[in-house]
């Protein structure tokens, strides 16, 4: 703790303790102000007080009265003045229980006044609620704290439960003490009940301290060292938390009200948050004697609550992080694979391309590839970089331009396919990364495709109306997956007309729908593309009509992963 932290410590404990010989002088100065009240006030019965009724003698019925009640009890009759107000009460019978707070026998007092023996009774206004029960025949019942006869206001308080009720021609008055170990008792069951609550009490007048043991295990704290003080706990508190602990013994000291609030302590197993409430215990004239506390260790949920606060923060810098990449990796697309409406135009052949982005903002690897080289043929490809995101754009990024770079060496297709194996093998030393291709020539003279597929979905050919994938043919592993990989090459002839299909596998993949039954909707789509437009025009089937068909028959649009189709015509 530093020099500051000492000094908020400090004043704290100044403070606790000139409120706490503030409630000490001011018990003195009642207790001496009660004496000066009662003072030559004659211990017996007067003439001059006027006492009316029976002073002789108490009924004989009234022992047996006294003695049924298993508390302390006493029969008392009014004194009144020569102007019948009531001005004492006078003690006329005691059962053998009776006994003041400080032990001594009321049965000894019988016949002095009720004032003299308790003059508490009259600043608490009690005395005031028995004349009020004899006058109205009315029960009364209360709890108050009194001071045992004869300390000055320098004992212990001790709470007692009076009650009166209207008897004969007086009142029956019975009462019960409650010591330490019944309101331990009373707080320790509550503090069960709510679940982790430990109580304790400070009283400010003894300086007596009490503890539950729940409390100690609160604090953290062996009861071998002893409850603490509220002016000692300045010590224990985290000195971040100390000007608010401040702030509420200001307030429960001036103002006289409970205060609420969480702090940390330092105890002996490490920092713990704890829930306080302290509550001033006032005696009946309101000057603040006690001080009670409640606490509960709050531990374990703030800590889970720190953990969720991390995680949520964790959870939107990721977001945040996410977010960026797709931004990057859209505009990365954008920039290296433009999306081209319309037709693209090669000699004997016409291709058109649709691509589609999954989820929103999510970018997927698809590609394509649809270009004339020197030697007349034309490259032909489709792929998909496995992933989505930044990482699955570079890859897609890196086939497509290797592809685009290797073409112009003339090598066929399984060539190709080989050095793109290579490729995506050593593309990210240390780990495995994979995809997909279907990739060939056309030749526009010989109308012959020559192509070889690694792992790719199989193409789809439709000729006189009849669309049927190109499945039972050799193909290769997926790319990335082998080092040393054979990808055979399958030529098939190709008639004016004829459509080939490629597309990637996210057309095929919907959650809750069957594969096979999407596979079948896609060949239907198609096909009735090239049969209605044979029977309307008797030309061959329009390649853009032929994808939207097909994107629309398989609700590509609630795709969550990204589609690319891509359908070329034979001319």
């Amino acid at each position: 703790m530093t020099d500051r932290d000492d000094g908020a410590a400090d004043l704290v404990r100044s403070e606790v303790a000139a409120w706490q010989e503030l409630a000490r002088r001011q018990a003195r100065n009642e207790a001496a102000g009660l004496r000066l009240a009662t003072a030559g006030r004659p211990g017996e019965l007067s003439a001059d007080d006027d006492v009316r009724g029976d002073v002789r003698g108490v009924p004989g019925w009234m022992a047996g009265a006294l003695a049924a009640v298993p508390t302390g009890a006493i029969y008392v009759e009014p004194v009144r003045a020569s102007d019948g107000r009531i001005v004492d009460l006078v003690v006329r019978a005691a059962n053998k229980t009776a006994r003041l707070a400080n032990g001594e026998v009321v049965d000894r007092l019988v016949g002095r006044r009720l004032l003299d023996i308790s003059p508490g009774l009259l600043l608490s206004g009690v005395f005031g609620e028995y004349v009020r029960a004899y006058e109205t025949g009315q029960v009364f019942h209360r709890s108050y704290a009194e001071y045992p006869a004869g300390s000055g206001g320098q004992g212990k308080p001790v709470e007692v439960t009076v009650r009166a009720a209207p008897l004969h021609e007086g009142l029956l008055v019975s009462w019960q003490y409650h010591g330490d170990a019944d309101r331990l008792s009373e707080r320790w069951s509550l503090a069960e009940r709510l679940v982790g609550l430990g109580w304790g009490e400070w009283n400010l007048i003894t300086d007596d301290v009490v503890w539950t043991p729940r409390l100690y295990e609160v604090y953290d704290r062996d009861p071998a060292d002893g409850p603490l003080r509220l002016d000692q706990l300045p010590k224990f508190v985290v000195p971040e938390d100390l000007p608010a602990v401040q702030e509420r013994i200001r307030a429960l000291f001036e103002q006289r009200t409970p205060v609420d609030g969480e702090y940390r302590i330092r105890g002996r197993h490490g920092t713990r948050h704890l829930r306080v409430l302290h509550e001033p215990v006032p005696d009946a004239s309101g000057r603040t004697v006690a001080i009670r506390t409640l606490a509960m260790d709050v531990s374990e949920q703030r800590r889970a609550a720190q953990a969720l606060d991390e995680t949520r923060e964790e959870v939107l810098r990721e977001r945040r992080r996410v977010e960026e990449e797709r931004r990057i990796a859209r505009r990365l697309r954008r920039a290296l694979l433009p999306v081209r409406e319309g037709l693209i135009e090669f000699p004997g052949l016409r291709v058109a391309v649709r691509y589609l982005a999954g989820e929103p903002g999510r970018v997927g690897g698809d590609w394509w590839k649809a270009r004339r080289l020197p030697d007349g043929r034309v490259l032909l490809a489709i792929g998909d970089a496995m992933g989505h995101g930044l990482e699955a754009t570079t890859m897609m990024t890196a086939m497509r331009a290797g592809l685009a770079g290797l073409a112009y060496t003339g090598a066929g297709a399984p060539q190709l396919a080989t050095w793109l194996n290579e490729l995506v093998n050593n593309m990210v030393p240390g780990e495995i990364v994979t995809g997909t291709a279907a990739l060939g020539h056309v030749d526009p003279e010989s109308r012959e495709l020559a192509w070889t597929s690694a792992g790719h979905p199989p193409p789809v050919l439709v000729r006189d109306g009849r669309a049927r994938l190109l499945d039972h043919l050799p193909h290769g592993p997926m790319l990335g997956v082998l080092d040393e990989p054979e990808f055979p090459l399958t030529t098939t002839a190709l008639e004016p007309g004829d459509i080939v299909l490629f597309y990637t596998d996210g057309i095929l993949d919907r959650q809750g729908r069957d594969r096979d039954e999407l596979t079948e909707a896609m060949l239907d789509a198609v096909q009735s593309v090239a049969r209605r437009v044979r029977r309307d025009t008797g030309d061959a089937a329009d390649p853009v009509l032929a994808v939207e068909r097909v994107m629309q028959a398989l609700d590509a649009e609630e795709s969550a992963d990204d589609i690319c189709v891509m359908a070329v015509q034979v001319r």
